[in-house]
């Protein structure tokens, strides 16, 4: 997910901070792994895993695809090498969240089946666009992408509010609905006003020499910059913030607590 640029203002300082949401992705990966010893569910718990190891490596080597900056010039600090982490990461952290509502779905309601792997389909597709945006350079590419993450959302928000106002649920699962339904109602204005924006940006020059040229280019191009324009502005910021630092880790952490504890 990337937003639109913001005000231009330095953000060595925040990309530094950004190394403890490696520190919090990597306890939480721990924490994780003595879940799957008291038998959480493996097909939340692994997908957890994999995302708050890539959480933590983008915290720690980010990157911003669109103008290829990266704050550490390393080898770590790869486009290409990010986006393929990424791109298994957005899948099965999706794949856990509409697994949350197969399992909250106690009546097996169809359409709350279907609608939950809706959700696993439009991560999917969403990658096939970031890679052909990343590939050609054609930034239109990335309004489809983000296209797939609204109505990634819409599903899981419509979901949830079905099995919060039909489901009796206790010990915590109640609240993993109420967290869908907030995180909601925030996102998916934002979302809209986004796309809004991409939309109207048109289309970048394409990468010279094709996609051979696209891969080399992703791979090797390296961009150290601090500014803000280069990292999407207030809005990149939050985003990096929220996105691999604080809130959808820390989300994804008390889905794994939730489901630790005993069935109620």
């Amino acid at each position: 997910m990337r937003w639109a640029e913001g005000p231009t203002v330095d953000f060595t300082v925040f990309l530094w901070l950004l190394t403890l949401g490696a520190v919090a992705n990597l306890y939480f990966l721990l924490k994780t792994a003595s879940a799957l010893a008291q038998g959480v569910d493996v097909w939340l718990a692994i997908p957890a895993q994999i995302f708050f190891a890539v959480s933590a490596y983008r915290c720690l080597f980010p990157v911003r695809y669109e103008t290829s900056a990266v704050f550490h010039r390393s080898v770590f600090s790869s486009i290409f090498t990010t986006r393929l982490l990424a791109t298994a990461s957005e899948i099965v952290y999706i794949y856990a969240f509409s697994r949350v509502l197969r399992l909250l779905n106690v009546g097996d309601v169809a359409w709350v089946n279907t609608l939950s792997w809706s959700m696993v389909v439009f991560a999917t597709t969403s990658q096939v666009f970031v890679w052909t945006a990343v590939l050609t350079g054609q930034f239109r590419y990335y309004f489809y992408e983000e296209l797939g993450w609204l109505l990634i959302f819409i599903a899981n928000t419509a979901a949830s509010a079905y099995l919060y106002a039909t489901t009796d649920l206790h010990g915590g699962r109640e609240v993993l609905l109420q967290l869908s339904l907030v995180f909601g109602v925030a996102y998916l204005p934002w979302q809209y006003i986004h796309l809004r924006v991409l939309w109207g940006n048109g289309e970048a020059v394409p990468v010279a020499g094709g996609l051979a040229h696209g891969l080399k280019r992703a791979i090797e191009l390296k961009n150290r910059r601090t500014d803000g324009e280069s990292w999407g502005g207030i809005v990149g910021l939050i985003w990096m913030a929220t996105y691999w630092a604080t809130l959808i880790p820390i989300w994804l952490f008390y889905i794994v607590m939730v489901f630790t504890g005993p069935r109620t």
